[in-house]
């Protein structure tokens, strides 16, 4: 294939010949209440599969339902009412993005910034469907050869609070700066959706724990370490120590990189040369 050719101009299934389809999606029935699907964002958020595909009787996908849902739900219910007795077709996103192995990546990413979500399933080989994630392009950003390095991606500041805050003030930062991280103060440790959702399932119980969920403090909440980088690596570098994170998080320079940049760098003309080995 023509080296002039941006990678953001070719299909999935070239991109991604043999493994595009390795990545089964998770799924769950419409009819299963929350505290169901809770328990299992709490394990596959911020992964390569991020979301979960809601299905109806007959197997067809739905819905999906990530980290987003849970946490718009949160503010609007913060009780246990939230996740025993309300079901997963009551909170979900409708209209799964499908794609196909001829959808090129940037009519991909065209779909993800519409949605604001970089969740995507594709018809697979077995008759059901397989997940694309912001992480499973990362497969794609370190095959890319290109001079492009962190330093090209636009920094973004990293945004923090401040032990004592509580989960209403920290989930309301995240909506409005439409960010799944917030990092500790003058740290490089930091609060996700996910974590929120594991504390919630585990710590609280599905909130059974407490009547005033949204003015409690995050102090309880177990943090993360982001992966500090002190070199200005190239794209296909950055993106093949992220690709072996299990939740793939860098800081370099005091700002944060994640899969989604990954995403968006690629997009630029300027990658064309690809090798699928």
């Amino acid at each position: 294939m023509s080296k002039e050719i941006p990678i953001s101009d070719r299909a999935l299934g070239d991109l991604l010949p043999e493994r595009i389809t390795w990545t089964l999606c998770i799924h769950i029935q419409k009819d299963k209440e929350v505290w169901v699907i809770a328990g299992m964002l709490s394990q596959y958020l911020e992964s390569v599969t991020d979301s979960i595909i809601v299905r109806d009787t007959n197997e067809k996908p739905i819905g999906t339902i990530g980290g987003k849902e849970i946490m718009k739900s949160l503010l609007e219910n913060p009780t246990s009412s939230l996740f025993h007795g309300t079901r997963v077709d009551q909170i979900m996103e409708s209209n799964p993005i499908v794609v196909s192995k001829e959808t090129k990546f940037k009519e991909l990413m065209e779909l993800w910034n519409e949605r604001t979500r970089a969740y995507a399933i594709i018809p697979n080989e077995w008759g059901f469907f397989s997940a694309i994630s912001a992480q499973k392009i990362l497969e794609i950003g370190k095959r890319c050869r290109t001079e492009l390095r962190i330093e090209n991606i636009p920094k973004k500041k990293l945004l923090t609070f401040r032990k004592g805050e509580t989960f209403g003030k920290i989930i309301n930062q995240m909506f409005e700066n439409k960010s799944r991280k917030i990092f500790l103060e003058g740290t490089t440790k930091y609060l996700s959706d996910r974590l929120i959702i594991e504390t919630i399932t585990e710590k609280m119980k599905c909130l059974k724990e407490t009547d005033d969920f949204l003015n409690e403090t995050v102090d309880n909440v177990g943090l993360e370490e982001a992966k500090v980088i002190s070199e200005n690596l190239r794209i296909n570098e950055i993106s093949s120590i992220m690709h072996d994170m299990a939740h793939p998080c860098v800081i370099y320079k005091g700002w944060i990189v994640t899969p989604w940049d990954i995403c968006k760098i690629l997009l630029s003309e300027k990658i064309t040369q690809y090798s699928k080995i």
